[in-house]
């Protein structure tokens, strides 16, 4: 159906004003399919104002999606490596050649200041380029059984019709850090972003398109009942993987449908990162660090700083140095000049901010600077530091995903590493100290997937990104992101003795 796939059919440009960031409503909002019985539309969180609109596809053609997926991956699972490897290598080039209308398109969509959005951009097709190289290298082996007389060959397959589930947040570089693995390893791929922030990936995946990519290879399914497409794409049985990034309860929903084939899946979920200040660390750093690690897109991060821990002996001057730089945050729409906050995504999320500072306050916490929604129109929240939280506050307990930086005081790393390990997730953490020991035994100690030590930003296309315990299963980037998309096959071959 030519309203499941995305071809020259939803057109997408992005007009510029003499300023270079406008968008046109009225040309994001000609990718609506004339056949779509209804739309769904994505509003700007900074002014409220429609973007866009799309087609809210049933679970019918949800399936009609997984049928041309699964017939124009027999073919690509059949090409080279090096078939794939320039594929996706023309679409990295096509993407960086369109970088500043994705980043302009990521602001209207999600709110994130430009700046940010075009760090997105280029975090995000990091990931086709990496891929594109990785495709050209696929893992295998070759050995002797122990006993003789036979060898063991090794080698990876793709696993099949890959089900790709993206959240709103960074609504490129989700959609690119799971794709590119997917088609490098040889998968078809039906992808469903976020309804909040479907555009970016409407638009990258026409590009992809563009690059090269078979028609229907990947296809992009826009819906607003989630559910229900999980429910009818998931049991399907040419489906052999799914790969999701959003909240441990859906994950865990995703999981269960996942058990009805078998399928292969990545879970990338909640966090509730902790943040470890020693008296050792320099006072400049740590707090520069601690500042990118909260308020990286708002705080609106699975791995944001969640628990600020700072040992006794520094904790005020880093108190005074964070809020400091929280308090000289411009906050509004994300095309303004000089912002370094934009919306939060709606108005739950406004209210869920307002919520835990009351709670927080309630508990004998102190607001040293923001704490309250802003009037008006847009989704804002001002960039918050509060003091002497206790561990009791459910700031220190659920996952804050906005502006606000709760500081807890610690005294020994024995104490730090037991609170920093109390909780059920186990995503990011990160860890300040200018002693390369305590560095090494502190993180070794943390039931975490990824610490940043002395930095605030760990992400990297390199870097195998995954969470332990409540936090996920699998990694996505690096040689271990291709795998997630791979199987493991081995023959063994008979060798006959001659003398």
């Amino acid at each position: 159906m030519s309203d499941v796939k995305v071809h020259a059919q939803l057109p997408i440009t992005v007009p510029e004003d003499d300023a270079g960031f406008a968008l046109s409503t009225e040309v994001i909002a000609g990718l609506t399919a004339s056949s779509a019985q209804s739309t769904l539309t994505i509003d700007d969180p900074a002014t409220g104002a429609t973007v866009g609109r799309l087609p809210d596809l049933t679970p019918d053609q949800a399936i009609e999606a997984v049928t041309q997926a699964s017939a124009a991956g027999e073919q690509w699972a059949r090409t080279s490596p090096r078939t794939r490897a320039d594929v996706l290598r023309a679409w990295f080039d096509l993407l960086a050649a369109n970088a500043e209308k994705l980043a302009v398109l990521i602001t209207r969509e999600m709110g994130k200041p430009l700046a940010e959005a075009r760090a997105e951009v280029a975090y995000g097709i990091d990931f086709v380029r990496w891929y594109s190289e990785e495709a050209v290298r696929p893992a295998g082996n070759m050995r002797e059984v122990p006993a003789g007389g036979a060898q063991l060959l090794t080698r990876r397959a793709p696993v099949g019709l890959a089900v790709l589930i993206t959240p709103w947040n960074f609504p490129l570089a989700m959609a690119t850090r799971k794709i590119a693995p997917a088609l490098a390893a040889g998968c078809p791929v039906v992808i469903k972003p976020a309804t909040l922030t479907p555009l970016t990936t409407v638009f990258a995946v026409q590009l992809a398109l563009q690059a090269g990519v078979p028609e229907g290879l990947v296809n992009v399914v826009t819906t607003t009942d989630s559910g229900a497409f999980s429910e009818a794409v998931l049991r399907d049985p040419r489906v052999r993987k799914v790969s999701f990034t959003g909240s441990t309860p859906v994950g865990k929903t995703l999981l269960a449908l996942a058990t009805h084939n078998v399928l292969r899946s990545s879970m990338e979920l909640g966090g509730n990162a902790p943040l470890l200040v020693f008296d050792d660390a320099d006072v400049e750093r740590a707090v520069a660090g601690a500042f990118q690690a909260k308020m990286r897109n708002g705080g609106q991060s699975c791995i944001a700083a969640n628990r600020i821990l700072v040992q006794e002996g520094i904790y005020d001057a880093f108190v005074e140095g964070l809020t400091d730089l929280m308090s000289a945050v411009v906050t509004g729409s994300g095309f303004g000049e000089g912002v370094g906050l934009g919306p939060l995504i709606d108005n739950r999320a406004v209210a869920a901010m307002t919520d835990f500072v009351a709670d927080a306050t309630d508990r004998g916490a102190r607001v040293l600077t923001g704490g309250d929604a802003l009037d008006g129109a847009g989704h804002f929240f001002e960039a918050t530091v509060l003091a002497d939280v206790s561990p009791d506050s459910r700031v220190a307990k659920e996952e804050i995903f906005g502006p606000i930086a709760a500081i807890q005081r610690f005294g020994t790393q024995a104490e730090a590493i037991a609170r920093a390990n109390d909780t059920e997730f186990g995503l990011a953490a990160y860890v300040f100290t200018e002693s390369l020991d305590r560095a090494l035994n502190v993180a070794d100690s943390l039931e975490s997937g990824l610490v940043g030590i002395n930095q605030g930003v760990p992400s990297n296309a390199a870097a195998p990104f995954g969470g332990v315990k409540q936090s996920g299963l699998g990694r996505e980037g690096s040689g271990e992101g291709l795998e997630e998309y791979q199987e493991i096959r081995f023959y063994n071959i008979a060798r006959r003795q001659t003398s």
